[in-house]
This record gives structure tokens, C-alpha cells and sequence, in this order.
């Protein structure tokens, strides 16, 4: 089994995942031709799905589309809901069932992204409601923390997503995976990353919580990706920090060269 040392950096080798937040971008057609082109690009590049995961995101209305063409050419390409409700049925117009997601076959949901806190007003046990809600359905829960600038400057760079992900772990049945991603909010979309110290900085407190309420064994086997202005040309230097397992990429996502070109950070990587 992989030990957890004391300053919460772990020895073992964990896949890492490069996922695709495409956000309310794409429609099911257009979400069909990126699918091809992304497994295309990485098969020319004789991408290792087995050395890399790599996941995708759509909007709901692009699901079926998306698992029609993955299953029926056999890609390797995982993907996953951007939501799910707390709920698992009844009269809760417009949301989304993890029965639902788990019938078309998704791997993954996101859960307590910052436009789902600040949008919809989505507080920290709400986030944990849906956790527990994507295990009862076989999905693992990505669970988005970060802090906006104002927290940051007021609580430091840990304190607010640790205490998200203290509570949303809470509800998280135990033996069932779960995905963490640091998502700085104010550096989403700014052009700005977090620096790959300020990552792992957070992150290893991040595992920390993990072994804290989970155990030693669920933090040693957690994925924790960064989300923030990822690019081609920074993801290297994230994915040298013991403590940062992959990426959540936004706004890149949507290019299929630069997306891919993130997918194979390998490349870039002394």
C-alpha cells in the first residue's frame, strides 16, 4: 500500500487525467466532430491512454451523441455530466439524474464547479448532497474547490478550499474514487495560472484532507488536478509537483490542437 508521509506528499503512481470542461460550448453536432478530431489528433501522436486519461465534459444535450460515437468506434476518450442533481427522481424540473448520466454511460460528473457556487448559489452541503448522489450511481464526483481573489487576500491560499473539501468529503461513501480539482476562481479565465508551487502548495493541503477523513489509502489513490488558465505551455510545470495529478482545462479544451498538446505534456516534460 502507498504511505502517506507527514507533509501529505504521497508515494505512489496515480494515471493522470487531462479533462475538458467544454462549459455551455458546442452543440451535439459540433461535440460529434471534435470527438473524432480529438481521438484523431491523439492517435496520430500515439497517445498512451493507459499513461494519460483523458476526459471530456460537453453540455448535457451533447451526452448521447457523444457516447454513440465513443462506444461504437471504440475510443478511449472517458467523459462525463458538468452537474447532476442531489436528487435521484421526481419533480425537479431541468435537473439531471445520475441515473440518467450512468445509463448513457459517463464516467465522471463535476460537482460544486465555481459557476455552479456563484451562479446558482450552490453552497458547501448542497456540493456534498451531490457527491453522495454520484456514488450512489457508479459516477466519480470531480469535486471543484477554489478561492477567489477576495478570500484569498482575507484567508490565504488554502484555507477556503480545504473547508470546502473537508465538507463535501463528508458525504463521499468510502472505497468509491473520488477526483479533486483546484480551480483558483480568480485565475479561471484571467490568462493568469496559479504559479506550479501555488498549485502543489494547495493541493498537498488538499491531500491532506483526503487522508483526514477518508484515510491514508483514499488520499494515497486521489487525483487532484488544477483548473485556471491551463495551456500548452504551462501544464509541464504543474504535472512535475508530486501533489498535482492532472488538469481541469477550460477555454483550451475547446482547441483541438492545444487540447491535445496538453493531453501529451509527456512530450514537454524533462
Amino acid at each position: 500500500m502507498a504511505e502517506l508521509t507527514a507533509d501529505a506528499t504521497v508515494t505512489t503512481k496515480r494515471t493522470p487525467l487531462i479533462a475538458g470542461n467544454w462549459k455551455m460550448n458546442l452543440d451535439h453536432l459540433q461535440a460529434i466532430a471534435f470527438v473524432q478530431k480529438l481521438e484523431w489528433a491523439l492517435s496520430d501522436a500515439s497517445h498512451d491512454f493507459d499513461s494519460v486519461e483523458v476526459a471530456v465534459f460537453p453540455p448535457f444535450t451533447d451526452l448521447r451523441s457523444v457516447q454513440t460515437i465513443v462506444n461504437a468506434d471504440k475510443y478511449r476518450l472517458r467523459f462525463g455530466g458538468q452537474d447532476l442533481s442531489q436528487h435521484d427522481s421526481g419533480a425537479y424540473t431541468g435537473e439531471i439524474s445520475g441515473a440518467f448520466l450512468a445509463a448513457l454511460d459517463a464516467s465522471y460528473v463535476l460537482i460544486g464547479h465555481s459557476e455552479r457556487r456563484t451562479l446558482h448559489a450552490e453552497d458547501d452541503e448542497v456540493v456534498a448532497a451531490k457527491v453522495a448522489a454520484s456514488h450512489r450511481h457508479g459516477l466519480v464526483p470531480v469535486i471543484c474547490v477554489g478561492e477567489t481573489a477576495e478570500d484569498l487576500e482575507q484567508h490565504g491560499p488554502s484555507a477556503v478550499p480545504v473547508a470546502q473539501l473537508r465538507t463535501a468529503l463528508e458525504s463521499a461513501e468510502k472505497g468509491k474514487e473520488v477526483v479533486v480539482a483546484y480551480e483558483p476562481v480568480w485565475a479561471i479565465g484571467s490568462g493568469q495560472a496559479a504559479t506550479s508551487d501555488q498549485a502543489e502548495q494547495v493541493c498537498k493541503a488538499l491531500r491532506a484532507v483526503v487522508a483526514e477523513v477518508l484515510g491514508d489509502e483514499a488520499a494515497a489513490a486521489t487525483r487532484i488536478l488544477y483548473g485556471g488558465s491551463v495551456k500548452s505551455g504551462n501544464i509541464a510545470g504543474f504535472m512535475k509537483q508530486p501533489n498535482v495529478d492532472g488538469a481541469l482545462v477550460g477555454g483550451a479544451s475547446l482547441q483541438i490542437d492545444e487540447f491535445s498538446a496538453i493531453v501529451r505534456y509527456q512530450k514537454h516534460v524533462g
